[in-house]
């Protein structure tokens, strides 16, 4: 744990508003149930701590992308939580997935041939998910495997199905015709497996009027990023903050940074923070991108370097200028969507990359007269 004085910047986590977004879903996709995705270490929130924050909240399936993920997570679930490896196995995995107690999404018949094998070699039934390509040319039994499998069920034996999915290409446009048109593709495929939970939702999908089926798999905003291309109902789970290690005053023409790339106009403030591109700030934000101090935005000028960038401070008050003043990356004046917008990403792409030179602070989901202060 770093201490707060060595820390160049501070990343909070807001439990209590992850466990809020969790349950405003589960309410619109109800009797849906809400599986939390906690892939790609929770978003680069902390797949642990999330993980027991919704698990206290009532979530009793997650999703990760890799079997090396499961591994590490499953031991921190109870026995009777489901935890699905999205991405399915790579050949010779099977015995690593079966012995962690985590569930293959089998993806091909290559997939769910080996994992029938080794069921069958186990002498007892192993459980899996069953992903169907619906229409987005990714993950998922292609048309041709799907006909494949339709017409021998016996690829099948010693595997118990325990959800079948599908992802939507489309969700974050509700306007989208391809949606409905995968639903179908979708239905089509599942009428012949009555009785097998069904999952199409993402978070875009959850926020679409159409049937959410058995179980909605939350991503981004679980985070608080926006599920659609539309006003974000999602309360904010991640807050940065930085501190000015320098200031300096500049004359009119002087660069700033590498290549010169920004030249002062004027007689110019500049401060310079602890966060670059190495902390996951994209250089793609350099002389375009901004931070607050004070609820003042000041853009960053000059290229984001591996470990700092510099902004311009001049029109913000001296009081709030000084080694160790603070200023706010991510909060209440820009959001992680907003931060993709300048960066020309996605919110997906900015959590993912925050890195772990950070003091992070975990507010925790639970009982009000419970709650307490934690750090990791």
């Amino acid at each position: 744990m770093t201490p707060v004085d060595c820390a160049g910047a501070l990343l909070s986590i807001d439990l209590n508003a992850l466990v809020e977004n969790y349950r405003l879903i589960a309410r619109r996709v109800a009797p849906a149930e809400v599986a939390g995705v906690v892939k790609a270490d929770a978003y680069g929130t902390g797949a642990s701590a999330v993980a027991a924050a919704l698990l206290e909240a009532g979530c009793r399936r997650f999703f990760v992308a890799q079997l090396e993920e499961a591994i590490a997570l499953k031991p921190e679930l109870p026995d009777s939580v489901q935890l699905f490896v999205l991405n399915g196995l790579q050949p010779g995995a099977e015995r690593h997935c079966r012995d962690a107690g985590a569930i293959p999404v089998l993806n091909s018949l290559d997939q769910i041939r080996r994992w029938s094998q080794l069921a069958q070699a186990s002498g007892r039934t192993l459980p899996a998910a069953l992903q169907v390509d619906s229409g987005m040319a990714r993950l998922g039994l292609s048309p041709d495997e799907v006909r494949a499998l339709l017409a021998d069920r016996s690829l099948l034996e010693g595997i118990e199905l325990v959800l079948i999915l599908s992802h939507l290409a489309c969700a974050d446009d509700p306007s989208s015709a391809f949606n409905d048109k995968q639903v179908a593709a979708f239905n089509d495929f599942t009428r012949h497996f009555p009785g097998v939970s069904r999952s199409l939702d993402n978070s875009g999908g959850s926020f679409l009027n159409h049937p959410h089926y058995e179980v909605v798999r939350a991503g981004i905003a679980l985070y608080g990023g926006a599920p659609q291309d539309s006003a974000n109902p999602m309360h904010p789970v991640v807050s940065l903050e930085a501190r000015i290690a320098q200031l300096r005053t500049v004359g009119p023409g002087t660069g700033v940074g590498y290549g010169l790339s920004h030249l002062a106009e004027e007689t110019s403030h500049i401060a310079t923070i602890p966060v670059g591109y190495a902390d996951g700030w994209p250089r793609h934000l350099s002389n375009r991108g901004s931070a607050f101090i004070g609820g003042i935005r000041v853009p960053i000028v000059g290229r984001v370097s591996m470990d700092s960038m510099t902004l311009d401070v001049t029109h913000v008050p001296d009081m709030l200028l000084y080694p160790g003043a603070p200023v706010e990356l991510l909060g209440p004046h820009q959001s992680i969507d907003d931060v993709a917008a300048d960066a020309g990403t996605i919110s997906y792409e900015i959590l993912t990359q925050l890195g772990h030179r950070y003091r992070r602070e975990y507010r925790l989901a639970e009982p009000a007269e419970q709650k307490r202060s934690m750090t990791a």
